[in-house]
């Protein structure tokens, strides 16, 4: 469990899974996404996420609001399902309900879950990535200090060619020594 100001970032509960996946399908939360989620999909998200804390230890964390305990989404870290030059490594993620947008959730739980990686896991370095347009994702990795190099873009591997999601962009960020 990591704690911030206003956020709570958990394990998973059953009663996490409506509201995840009324934004799996919403086209304003999965704009930069290949495709809305059905439900079954949704679960299955949410039960990959928990094998993925299984085997590491780490994941993407359920994040709440503390004030009220309302879910908004998650933020963490997974390893990525995919091979590609910068693999293997950790990616730091967030989706958000889209009512909680613009309040600095994702950037909070975002910092606190990079101290986390470096602090606690130990981790040398952590990635993160997006689509070019994702100018919201983009920045929270900035505010992170994450920076990008266009030589590191990427065509995503789990994409088709041609898909106009493939292209990526990807931002780095390694502990301070």
């Amino acid at each position: 469990m990591i704690e911030t100001d206003r956020l709570l970032l958990r394990r998973w509960r059953d009663s996490d899974r409506d509201p995840f996946a009324r934004m799996n399908c919403d086209p304003v939360v999965m704009e930069f996404f290949p495709s809305l989620l059905s439900r079954p999909e949704s679960d299955a998200v949410v039960d990959r996420i928990e094998t993925h804390f299984a085997h590491h230890g780490f994941g993407l964390w359920a994040t709440e609001l503390r004030a009220t305990g309302e879910f908004v989404g998650y933020v963490g870290l997974a390893v990525p399902r995919f091979t590609a030059v910068f693999t293997p490594c950790v990616e730091i993620g967030w989706r958000l309900a889209a009512a909680q947008w613009g309040k600095g959730f994702a950037t909070e739980g975002a910092l606190a879950v990079v101290r986390y990686a470096f602090d606690v896991i130990g981790l040398a370095e952590i990635v993160s990535f997006t689509v070019p347009a994702n100018l919201r994702s983009r920045r929270v990795m900035e505010k992170l200090g994450m920076t990008h190099d266009p030589k590191d873009d990427f065509d995503h591997p789990m994409l088709p060619e041609g898909h106009p999601m493939r292209s990526h962009v990807l931002y780095r960020l390694k502990r301070a020594s």
